[in-house]
């Protein structure tokens, strides 16, 4: 009996200086566990006269019952701290100010890519995006580029092999198309491409969008009226286009293509470089021998393209002067675009 004391005092006093559950669970196990003090009694009945045994093991039990009693009764006194101190840490208080979260916005480049797609499709264009390596034949050989024009050179194409190399045109994927596609064709391949060159108005990786034609008896006129009207929704209802002879190897005739001002409409200032005019694309009738290589007839059919930097048309529409804002993803200047 005198031992029995001795325990639950021990017991009570680890239970009281226990200061969180986990504590208060390894006191307990202390006594009442497999290898606890209890147990440790129950043990020592061997030792114990057969006619004593039935006495002991009495006095034994009554002792487990009283401690998991009184350690029932601190862990419902522990549950009730915890829970205090928990309430208490997580309190809010309603009189202070909420955490505003920041309001996240579509890159510039994003917004005009997805402004382009819109305006496109609805004048009936499909999408279509092709891979970003490709092989010499698709990037430069169908689209009637010679063996040695300078595009090909290694100072101005990004080349994986002799064969493959970083596309640096999306053109490439017009010729696809075309080849699983007979006329008639109206497509729009938006997408990244790469060339070696880097300053103020140039990157080694942009976007670019390019779109082609093909049906029958489509002319000059056809392209510059869809011209006219992708001006008017990119830029303003009073935008003019206008067309500038050039020359690109897939296109014959080629035409740079130039649009009013919308700065000042025309009038001459320093986005326009007082000229009223600004170059946005290049565009033309499309090659025959490009069409032939695609299996196409040129006597049967005809058809217009034209490619533009996504880049330029951001710069220009939303007055950025250094390309490299657009990459360097200062949350200061893209938080220009929300809304």
């Amino acid at each position: 009996m005198d031992e029995n004391d001795r325990i639950v005092e021990e017991a009570e006093e680890a239970a009281s200086e226990a200061e969180d559950s986990r504590a208060l669970y390894e006191a307990r196990m202390k006594f009442l566990g497999k290898a606890g003090k209890v147990t440790a009694l129950m043990k020592r009945m061997k030792e114990i006269a057969a006619e004593m045994r039935p006495a002991f093991g009495k006095q034994v039990n009554a002792l487990r019952e009283r401690l998991e009693a009184m350690f029932a009764e601190h862990e419902e006194k522990m549950k009730r701290q915890e829970l205090e101190r928990k309430l208490a840490a997580e309190q809010v208080d309603v009189t202070m100010p909420g955490r505003r979260k920041r309001e996240g916005a579509l890159h510039p480049v994003t917004r005009v890519k997805n402004e382009l797609i819109d305006i496109f499709s609805g004048m009936g264009f499909e999408v279509f995006e092709g891979p970003e390596i490709e092989n010499d034949y698709y990037n430069f050989t169908a689209l009637n580029t010679p063996a040695d024009h300078p595009a090909r050179d290694m100072q101005d194409t990004f080349y994986l092999t002799d064969e493959f190399l970083l596309r640096t045109q999306t053109s490439a994927g017009q010729i696809r198309l075309m080849e699983k596609k007979k006329p008639p064709i109206k497509m729009l391949s938006p997408g990244r491409v790469f060339r070696s060159d880097d300053d103020a108005t140039h990157s080694p990786m942009f976007h670019q969008m390019e779109g082609l034609v093909v049906d029958r008896g489509i002319t000059l006129c056809d392209l510059q009226g869809m011209l006219d009207k992708f001006a008017k929704e990119m830029f303003s209802e009073t935008s003019k286009t206008r067309l500038r002879p050039s020359y690109f190897p897939f296109t014959e005739p080629s035409v740079e293509v130039d649009v009013s001002c919308h700065n000042c409409g025309g009038k001459g200032c320093p986005l326009c470089k007082g000229t009223g005019w600004i170059e946005v694309l290049g565009a033309g009738m499309v090659n025959r021998r490009v069409l032939e290589n695609c299996g196409v007839d040129p006597d049967e059919y005809t058809g217009f393209a034209f490619g533009m930097g996504i880049e330029r048309i951001a710069m220009l529409k939303y007055g950025i002067n250094n390309i490299k804002l657009l990459t360097e993803n200062d949350v200061r200047f893209l938080e220009q675009f929300k809304g």
